[in-house]
């Protein structure tokens, strides 16, 4: 299983970062790079408990699907996404927010695991990680953006 695990400082309070990152729009705006869209389930505004959303976006130069739940929500310190359709054989991405100084502290843990024995480690190792951070990291950038 492979661990990221980014901290991102945002000049907002904790209720409007929490909102940003549970926003599909904002998502999809920040996820321009890869064509992701929202195309089942919850496709517009914040998604809540229980909800699932299904995004389609090209990566590694292919369109891939990926269906996620959110399995917990405590607003607006906490929400958690796992995947129930995809590419991985598992997938969780934990949301953590913390309020410090007039300013949020957000926390992305993505623990993730790939199909295809050694292949998808070797794929993971070389390739897979990386993508994921960089995909984290704009994506982090944009919600510093938004207050």
């Amino acid at each position: 299983m492979t661990t990221i695990h980014l901290t991102t400082i945002i000049n907002a309070q904790i209720e409007t970062v929490f909102n940003n990152s549970r926003n599909i729009d904002l998502h999809q705006q920040s996820a321009s790079q890869t064509h992701e869209k929202a195309i089942a389930g919850r496709i517009t505004g914040l998604i809540e408990k229980g909800e699932t959303v299904t995004w389609k976006g090209k990566h590694f130069g292919f369109y891939i699907q990926h269906q996620s739940i959110i399995t917990e929500m405590d607003f607006p310190t906490y929400f958690v996404d796992k995947q129930l359709k995809g590419h991985f054989k598992s997938f969780k991405h934990q949301h953590l927010f913390e309020e410090k100084n007039g300013t949020t502290i957000m926390q992305d843990i993505l623990q993730y695991e790939t199909p295809f024995g050694w292949f998808g480690k070797l794929f993971d190792y070389f390739f897979l990680k990386k993508h994921l951070i960089a995909f984290l990291l704009y994506r982090n950038e944009i919600l510093k953006n938004k207050k």
